[in-house]
């Protein structure tokens, strides 16, 4: 008998990828509008990829169980 297959969160999916080490690579924030204030050198250093902390990795690790 087959077993159940888990769903992944499609919107997790979207904004999650693993790394080869287990970890996964987010997006930062605060880069969609009010740029004017902001410095070149925030705005640079905002547009690199982030790492999801270790306090919201189970998180992730339930929204993508097959990651």
């Amino acid at each position: 008998m087959a077993g159940y297959k888990m769903k992944t969160h499609k919107g997790g999916a979207k904004r999650f990828r693993m790394t080869g080490s287990g970890k996964f690579k987010r997006k930062k924030a605060y880069l969609r509008h009010g740029m004017r204030k902001r410095s070149n050198d925030a705005k640079r250093s905002l547009r690199q990829k982030g790492y999801v902390e270790g306090s919201d990795h189970q998180a992730v690790v339930a929204l993508l169980p097959y990651a």
